[in-house]
C-alpha cells in the first residue's frame, strides 16, 4: 500500500526532477502566472467574523430578528463633548457637513440637530405630529442656547440616545442603507465623508474634537488595518528570516534562492484565496507571512543536506540525488504534520476557521513541492559550494551548543526528567487558572483613533456593541397592549440597573414620549399612561397619519405590531461577564413574560459573538485532540510501535501544557485567537521529532543497534538543522507581535514561545527518553522494515 513511499520511489522522483529540469521550471512559471491571475478574485471582508455555523440555533434566531427589523449594525454615531457647539457659527458648519451626508444614497436617514423632530399634540385633529426641534429662521446664539437647555432638560426620550445629561456629551446618528452596509459601498462612504482628513477638517472648523464610531465605521477601519498589516508582515517575515538564514549559511545565493521560493509561495497563497473566492479576514491575512516562516525550514533542511553531502564526498550529482531521495520523505512527513495541524480547523463548522485551515494546509503542501523541485534544480545550475559556504557546518558556536546538549543528556538525565516533571506540574496548575473570554473589539488595534473613539462612547453612552431582545407577543398588535408595555418597561428597569449596559430603547420609550407630548411636552409626564389615559392617548397615536405612524413605530415594532424589540448597547467586556449579564436578563425575562403568551429571545452582534466564542473554544479543543490523533496515526505508520508513538508525543505535548500554564498565570484568556496556538504549534513542533527519530533510526542501523552511540550521533547531526529551523520559526512567528491586533500578537508570541520549548524538549527530553528506554525501543520490532525503507539514509560510502 505504501510502496510509493519507499526509497526506490524517492530515487525515481529524484531522477525525474533532475532529468526534466526545464520542463518543471516552465510548469512552475505557468502555474505561478495562473495563481497570480486569481488575485483579482480576492475579496476583503465587510462583516464581522461569524463564529457559529449557519444552522446553529443562535444564528437562526439572529437571522429571524434581521428578517423582522433589518440589519441592526447600520448605525454610525458622530459625537463630541463641548458646549460651544450650540452657536450659530458651529451650527451652520455642522448643518453643511450633515447635509452632504444626507443626500448620499448609502444613507437611510440621519438624526442630527437640524433634522431632530419632537412630538407635538394637535388638539384640533386629535393626533400627534412631528415638528422640527430647531426652526432655521430663528437661528442665533441665544436661540441655540435655549434649545440646548430644552434638549437636556425637556426631552428625556433622547437621553442616552443622543446626549449624556451628566457630562454634556452629544452624539448624532447616521443610519446607513441596510442593503449596502455590508458591501464595498460602505467603505467608499466612510472614506468620502468620515475619513481622518474629513474629520480633522471639521474639527478645525468647529474648534473641538469629534468622535466617530458605530459598527459600520469600526468594521471599515478595522478591515483597512488588516489590509495594511499584510504588507508589513510579509516584509518583516522576509527580512527577519533572510537575515537569520544568511547568518547561519553565510551564502547570498542560498539566501536569495530561499527568499525567491517563499515569495512564490506567498503568490500562490494569495492565488488560492482568489481561486476559492474566500474573503481576506484577520485569520487568512496571516497566511502569506506564515508561508514564509514555515517555508524557510524546508529550505534549511534541503540546503543543509546538500552541503553536508558535498562536504562528505564532493560529488555534486550524487549530492543532488540524495537531497531528494534521502530527505524528501522525511520532509514530506514533517509538512504533512504541519498541514494536519492547520487542517484540523476544518472540523470546527466555523466558516472562518474552515477557510483558514483549507488555504493554510493546501499551501503548506504546495510549498513542500516547490522546495523539493526548485532547490535541487537551482543547485544543479550553480557552481559547487566553496569552503566558506560549508564553514557554518563546523562553526564554533554550533559545536559548543551541540556539545552542551550531548553533555547534558549524558550526565544530567535525572535533572532533565526532574525539570520536565516540574514544568508539567507548573503547567497543569496554571491551566486551572485559565478563563474563557473575548469580545468583538478586544483584539482591535488599541493605538488607533477609532479605538479611542470607542472608549469615548463607552464612557459617555455605555458602549457601541448592540444587544437586542425580541419579544413575540403571538398575536397581531400585541406589542402595543398595556400588559406588554408594562412588562417591557419592567425589563428595561432591570437593564438600567446593569452598569455594563446602556439605557435601553423600545416602543415603551415612544409611548412615554407620547404621554409627555399629550401633556404639552411636560417632562414630568414622561411615563407610561395609566388605564384611564390609555384610551385617549392611544387614540391620538391611531389618528396620526399613516406615514407619521410608520416613522414613529417602524424602528421599535414590526409591520404587524406582533413583534417588539428592546435595544441596548454593551461595553467592551469579556464573554465571561457577558454570560453573567445574559443569565440575569434571562431570569428576569422568564419571570415577567409568561411562556404561553410570549416568546422572548436575546440576540444581536454582542450576544452572537459571546455564544460563538464558547462554541469555537469547544470545537477547537476537539480539533486539537483530532490533531493529536491524526499525527499519532502518522507516527504509527512511520514507526509501527505504540511505545514510539508515546515517546514521540511526550516532548510535543509538554510544551503545549507549559504554554497553557503560562497563559493561566499571566491572565491570558482562552479566546478564538489564543486557542489557535495549540493546533498550529503542535503540528509544527512534531516536525523536529520526525527528523530526529528518522536520523536516529538510520544511526541505529549504522551502529548495529547500539543506542547510546546512535542517540549522540543523532543529536550531533540532526540537532544542527533542528536548531536552525527552531530559531527561524521563533523569530518568524515573533514577527506577528508587530501587529496592532491583540489576537495576532498573542498568536505570534505564544506560538513562538511554544516552539522554543518544543525545540529544547525534542533535543533534551526526547533523547533522554530513548536512552532510558534503550532496551525496550532499540530493537527491530520498534522499527520494522517498511519504516527502514522510508526513513533510513544510506551509510556513508
Amino acid at each position: 500500500m505504501f510502496k510509493w513511499l519507499s526509497t526506490s520511489f524517492w530515487d525515481y522522483i529524484a531522477s525525474r526532477i533532475l532529468r526534466n529540469r526545464i520542463l518543471l521550471l516552465i510548469l512552475l512559471v505557468v502555474f505561478t502566472i495562473f495563481m497570480a491571475s486569481q488575485w483579482k478574485n480576492m475579496r476583503f471582508t465587510y462583516t464581522e467574523a461569524n463564529l457559529l455555523p449557519d444552522h446553529h440555533e443562535v444564528n437562526q434566531q439572529y437571522n429571524a430578528f434581521l428578517e423582522k427589523f433589518g440589519e441592526e449594525g447600520n448605525l454610525i454615531v458622530v459625537g463630541f463633548e463641548d458646549d460651544s457647539f450650540f452657536t450659530e457659527k458651529n451650527y451652520k458648519a455642522w448643518e453643511n457637513f450633515v447635509s452632504k451626508i444626507k443626500k448620499d444614497k448609502a444613507v437611510d436617514f440621519t438624526i442630527s440637530i437640524e433634522d431632530l423632530r419632537v412630538l407635538q399634540k394637535d388638539t384640533v385633529n386629535q393626533k400627534f405630529k412631528l415638528v422640527p426641534f430647531v426652526v432655521n429662521e430663528k437661528i442665533s446664539d441665544n436661540y441655540l442656547k435655549e434649545k440646548e437647555t430644552e434638549l437636556f432638560n425637556n426631552l428625556p426620550f433622547y437621553e442616552g440616545m443622543l446626549f449624556n445629561k451628566e457630562s454634556g456629551a452629544v452624539r448624532f446618528a447616521i443610519y446607513m442603507n441596510k442593503d449596502v452596509v455590508n458591501t464595498a459601498v460602505r467603505k467608499d462612504f466612510i472614506i468620502k465623508y468620515l475619513s481622518n482628513e474629513k474629520i480633522e477638517a471639521l474639527e478645525k472648523q468647529l474648534g473641538f474634537d469629534i468622535k466617530v464610531s458605530g459598527m459600520p465605521y469600526i468594521r471599515t477601519l478595522n478591515s483597512q488595518s488588516i489590509i495594511d498589516e499584510i504588507g508589513i508582515f510579509v516584509a518583516a517575515a522576509l527580512g527577519i528570516t533572510s537575515l537569520i538564514f544568511f547568518f547561519f549559511f553565510r551564502s547570498f545565493r542560498a539566501t536569495l534562492l530561499s527568499m525567491c521560493i517563499v515569495t512564490v509561495g506567498v503568490m500562490w497563497s494569495f492565488g488560492t484565496l482568489g481561486l476559492l473566492n474566500y474573503e481576506i479576514t484577520v485569520l487568512t491575512a496571516i497566511i502569506p507571512p506564515l508561508i514564509i516562516v514555515i517555508g524557510i525550514p524546508n529550505c534549511i533542511f534541503l540546503i543543509n543536506k546538500y552541503q553536508q553531502e558535498i562536504k562528505k564526498h564532493g560529488n555534486k550529482a550524487k549530492s543532488l540525488q540524495r537531497v531528494i531521495s534521502k530527505v524528501g520523505n522525511a520532509t514530506l512527513m514533517t509538512n504533512l504534520t504541519t498541514a494536519a495541524g492547520f487542517a484540523t480547523f476544518m472540523v470546527t463548522e466555523s466558516e472562518l476557521l474552515k477557510e483558514f485551515g483549507i488555504v493554510a494546509s493546501l499551501n503548506i503542501i504546495f510549498l513542500f513541492l516547490l522546495c523539493l523541485i526548485i532547490i535541487p534544480i537551482a543547485y544543479s545550475y550553480m557552481p559547487m559550494p566553496k569552503e566558506k559556504h560549508l564553514a557554518h557546518l563546523g562553526k564554533n558556536y554550533i559545536n559548543k551548543f551541540v556539545n552542551w546538549l550531548e553533555n547534558t543528556i549524558r550526565n544530567r538525565s535525572l535533572a532533565i526528567f526532574t525539570a520536565a516533571i516540574g514544568l508539567l506540574v507548573f503547567g497543569i496548575i496554571g491551566i486551572y487558572q485559565i478563563k474563557i473570554s473575548g469580545s468583538i473589539i478586544e483584539d482591535m488595534p488599541k493605538n488607533t483613533g477609532f479605538f479611542q473613539d470607542i472608549v469615548f462612547y463607552e464612557n459617555e453612552f455605555d458602549g457601541v456593541m448592540p444587544l437586542e431582545i425580541m419579544i413575540d407577543t403571538k398575536r397581531p398588535k400585541g406589542a402595543l397592549k398595556s400588559s406588554t408595555l408594562k412588562r417591557i418597561n419592567e425589563l428595561q428597569e432591570t437593564i438600567d440597573e446593569i452598569p455594563e449596559l446602556s439605557k435601553p430603547v423600545s416602543v415603551v420609550n415612544l409611548v412615554k414620549y407620547s404621554k409627555q407630548a399629550f401633556y404639552n411636552g411636560n417632562p414630568e409626564y414622561y411615563e407610561l399612561p395609566t388605564k384611564q389615559e390609555e384610551a385617549f392617548i392611544l387614540s391620538y397615536i391611531k389618528n396620526s397619519t399613516q406615514k407619521e405612524s410608520q416613522n414613529l413605530l417602524k424602528s421599535y415594532v414590526d409591520s404587524t405590531q406582533q413583534y417588539a424589540r428592546v435595544t441596548t448597547f454593551m461595553r467592551d467586556i469579556g464573554t465571561d461577564k457577558m454570560a453573567k449579564i445574559e443569565e440575569r436578563l434571562q431570569e428576569k425575562i422568564n419571570k415577567i413574560f409568561p411562556e404561553k403568551r410570549y416568546t422572548v429571545t436575546m440576540t444581536g452582534k454582542a450576544y452572537v459573538f459571546e455564544k460563538g466564542t464558547h462554541y469555537l473554544v469547544h470545537n477547537l479543543v476537539i480539533s486539537l485532540l483530532f490533531a493529536v490523533f491524526l499525527i499519532s496515526l502518522l507516527m504509527a505508520y512511520l514507526f509501527r510501535s505504540f511505545k514510539m508513538i508515546i515517546i514521540s508525543l511526550i516532548p510535543n505535548l509538554l510544551p503545549l501544557i507549559i504554554t497553557a500554564g503560562i497563559m493561566g498565570y499571566l491572565g491570558i484568556p482562552i479566546k478564538p485567537s489564543t486557542i489557535l496556538v495549540f493546533s498550529i504549534a503542535f503540528g509544527i513542533s512534531v516536525d523536529d521529532t520526525i527528523h530526529f527519530l528518522a536520523k536516529y533510526r538510520q544511526e541505529l542501523k549504522t551502529n548495529h543497534w547500539k543506542v547510546r552511540r546512535s542517540v549522540y550521533a543523532t543529536v550531533r547531526e540532526a540537532g544542527v538543522s533542528m536548531f536552525y529551523t527552531s530559531v527561524v520559526l521563533f523569530f518568524g512567528f515573533s514577527v506577528f507581535t508587530l501587529s496592532s491586533f491583540g489576537g495576532t500578537v498573542a498568536l505570534g508570541s505564544l506560538v513562538a514561545m511554544t516552539l522554543l520549548f518544543a525545540m529544547l524538549s525534542n533535543l533534551l527530553l526526547l533523547p533522554s527518553l530513548l536512552l532510558s528506554l534503550e532496551r525496550k525501543v532499540a530493537n527491530k520490532k520498534e522499527f520494522p522494515e517498511p519504516t527502514i525503507d522510508i526513513l533510513a539514509e544510506d551509510k556513508e560510502d
